[in-house]
This record gives C-alpha cells, sequence and structure tokens, in this order.
C-alpha cells in the first residue's frame, strides 16, 4: 500500500516553473506515514498521461495528482483519468455555482469555459478549492485505488490538502504510523569514504540509513517508521549516535545546523569572538556568519580586501611580498588574518585569498588555488591551501571557500576544548 504522485503540465517538462509542489506532497505523505516510491512529471498530453496512469496504478494505491485542472483546452486531467476508467463526466452544479460566486466577488464575469471545471467522473466526491475556481476530486474507480487531484497551483493545493485531503486520508485509516527523519551533516570527507565506513548501516530496515551529496559536503538521512514521533526518534536516535562517533570531527551537526551555526556555538560557548577578512569570496564568509541570529555576540565583522590597496592599506599587508608573491599566496593570506584580528580585536580570526575564475589563472596558480588563513588567540597562524580546480564555477569556488575556512575553524575550535 502506497502513493504515488503524477504532476502535469508540459511547463514543468520545459523547466519553465520549479516543481515545488512534488517535495511538499513528498514531505506530507512521510508525515502521515505513507509510503511513497514513485514520482512522474508527463506533459499535457491525454495519450503519455493514460500511459503514466496505468503503470502508477499497478504498484500505487494512492494516486495524487497535480496540475491540468483549468478551464483551458489543454488542461486535461480529470478529462483523461475518466477516459481511462470508461467512466462519464457530469457537471456539478454546486462547482458552477461556487465558480460563479468567485468571479462575482472578484467583479468579473465567470466565461463559459470555467463550467469545464465543474465536470467530474460520475461518482467522485469533490475536493474543495477555497482559494481558486479549480476543485479536485477525490475518487474510488476501483477497489484499493484512490484518485486525488489538485490544481497546480501551489497555494491552492497546499490548502485543498491540508483542509480536506489529510482528514479523507486519516479517516481511511492512513496515517496511524509516520515516518520521521533525521538529517546529519557531513564535511571534509567525501560521499565513497563515508559510505565505506558506515556501509553496513545501509542494511538496516527500521530505521534506514541513506547518503546524498551536495557541493562539498555529505549527508546521511535516517528515517524511521513508528506510530508517533517519539517512538521515531527512540529508533533513530542509538543509530545516529552511532554514525557520529564513526565519523568524528567530520560530523558537523544535524537537521538545521550548519557550519556557520555550529562555530557559532563553539565561539559563543568559550566567550570567544571572530573576525573575517576576504578577497575572492567577496563576502560571502560574512554573510554566512550573520546569517544567524545572534552572532553579534561573538562576530565582530569583516573587512573585503578586494584590490591590493586595502589589502595593505588597511590589513597592512607587505606591498614587497605582494610584488613578489602576489594577492594569491600563503604569505599574504597569514598577513590578512593578523592584520584583521588586530583591526578589529578579536579572539580568532579567517581569511582568504584566492582565484575563483574563470579568469586570472596560470599554470603555476590556476583557477581553484585559494589559501586559507587561520589565526588564534595566540597570534599564531595556520595556512591551509586548497586546489577546487578549474572545473568548478565561480559561483561553487568562492562558496566552497567560504565552507572551508569555516570548517577549519570548527574543527579547530573542538579539538582545542
Amino acid at each position: 500500500m502506497s502513493a504515488e504522485i503524477i504532476c502535469v503540465g508540459t511547463e514543468l517538462l520545459l523547466g519553465n516553473i520549479v516543481n515545488t509542489n512534488v517535495q511538499y506532497l513528498a514531505q506530507q505523505l512521510a508525515d502521515l506515514g505513507i509510503p511513497h516510491y514513485y514520482q512522474s512529471v508527463v506533459g499535457d498530453n491525454p495519450e503519455r498521461l493514460q500511459q503514466v496512469i496505468k503503470v502508477a496504478q499497478s504498484r500505487a494505491s494512492i494516486l495524487i495528482f497535480t496540475g491540468g485542472l483549468g478551464p483551458t483546452p489543454d488542461d486535461l486531467t480529470t478529462e483523461t483519468i475518466a477516459n481511462l476508467f470508461d467512466t462519464p463526466l457530469l457537471e456539478r452544479p454546486e462547482i458552477v455555482r461556487d465558480i460563479a460566486e468567485k468571479f462575482a466577488q472578484r467583479r468579473r464575469q465567470m466565461t463559459p469555459n470555467n463550467r469545464k471545471q465543474a465536470l467530474l467522473p460520475e461518482g467522485a466526491e469533490i475536493l474543495p478549492n477555497p482559494s481558486g475556481t479549480a476543485p479536485g476530486m477525490i475518487w474510488q474507480p476501483k477497489k484499493d485505488l484512490t484518485i486525488l487531484t489538485f490544481p497546480g497551483v501551489p497555494s491552492e493545493m497546499r490548502r485543498m490538502w491540508e483542509e480536506t485531503a489529510v482528514p479523507y486520508l486519516k479517516s481511511q485509516g492512513w496515517g496511524e504510523h509516520i515516518i520521521y527523519s533525521r538529517l546529519l551533516k557531513f564535511w571534509g570527507i567525501g560521499e565513497s569514504a563515508l559510505a565505506s565506513k558506515v556501509a553496513s548501516f545501509f542494511e538496516l530496515q527500521n530505521p534506514t540509513v541513506a547518503p546524498y551529496a551536495m557541493e562539498g559536503s555529505v549527508k546521511l538521512r535516517v528515517s524511521a517508521r513508528a506510530d508517533s514521533e517519539v517512538s521515531a526518534i527512540q529508533l533513530i536516535k542509538p543509530v545516529a549516535k552511532q554514525l557520529q562517533e564513526i565519523a568524528g570531527l567530520d560530523y558537523v551537526g544535524a537537521d538545521e545546523a550548519t557550519l556557520a551555526s555550529v562555530v557559532g556555538e563553539l565561539l559563543r560557548d568559550r566567550g570567544e569572538t571572530l573576525s573575517v577578512a576576504e578577497s575572492c569570496t567577496g563576502g560571502g564568509l560574512g554573510a554566512m556568519l550573520t546569517e544567524i541570529p545572534g552572532s553579534s555576540a561573538y562576530f565582530r565583522g569583516g573587512v573585503i580586501t578586494y584590490s591590493n590597496v586595502v589589502k595593505t592599506s588597511l590589513l597592512g599587508v607587505s606591498q614587497e611580498i605582494l610584488a613578489q608573491l602576489g594577492a594569491v599566496s600563503e604569505p599574504v593570506a597569514q598577513q590578512m588574518a593578523l592584520g584583521v584580528k588586530e583591526k578589529l580585536d578579536s579572539s580568532w580570526s579567517l581569511s582568504i585569498t584566492g582565484i575563483a575564475g574563470p579568469e586570472g589563472g596560470s599554470a603555476y596558480k590556476p583557477v581553484g588555488l585559494v589559501y586559507i588563513g587561520l589565526a588564534a588567540p595566540d597570534d599564531s597562524v595556520e595556512i591551509f591551501e586548497y586546489r577546487f580546480g578549474e572545473a568548478r564555477d565561480r559561483a561553487t569556488i568562492r562558496y566552497i571557500s567560504a565552507c572551508h575556512a569555516l570548517d577549519r575553524l570548527r574543527r579547530k575550535l573542538l579539538s582545542d576544548s
């Protein structure tokens, strides 16, 4: 017994709009504890939509449709479903009245094509749309198959789901269990390396453990099916603890935790402060830090030293070193870190200088070369060299540079604690 989501709309296939509906519905199904293994996107074509439905009904008992309920000729979801199950469409007078009233409230005249939205298969229940003119339906065309349809407008779909669909599904016995997940986040280790360390956990049935990677980071989703959130958490807790212990310092935090929030918490606990000096990241590191509410308690501020003139005038970077070695070098990263630490009177400081590209690289200093400086309270400075590669674009190099800087400080604070 599972659900399948079918999104209808050629605009989705063309990438003209982002499909936020499927993400929302997937999360909602998990909250209800309804298994869901497949999602489909199909254009406004009745033949292809019927093919999708035929496959979906063979492997799911709840089919959830979004899109294709409007008044225009390409809105074919309801008609296509009815044709597939050889059921006539009947005009529902109560829907016609509702549409007419909504047009009147907006001081507009209802057009004849809007009556199309009042057609539902014989025997289908109305799934009311309080916000728009396109109602959905709840229909059981055959035993062990329930169909729910929603318009593609996200705000309308969500309200209809929450106000009508969820109570209906619960009344049918769904939602007695939930699927609860925790997202464990890691930095400084590749997906394959982490997977090899925790491979045995991927065989678990409840909770389950699944990996996935994003730019520079790896995540493990630990999910449990239980009769309550409390019970699910109890299933997840020991597994999450073991995963954290195996990962060691590569483990950053869970769920909403970020490198910036973890660093901030560590600094706050120690009563220490941080300042940053940025060149190639152009303020990205400072932005990450100030996204955290209350960061003014530990973040003194930053200096964007994009030009060499600013590096020398504000941070005291040696003109001679800049001339000999260039801005992207270890000594410059070191002097930037010490300069901003002194200027802003902070306990710790971070500096970043590098070549984000796509131009400016050379055989000796390629695009993606980045130096990160970490100055400690005793004014000792560690320098870290990264070569992120020319294959990465400018935005990615800037982003992962800022993340690596935070990660270096995070590891240092944890090691010193």
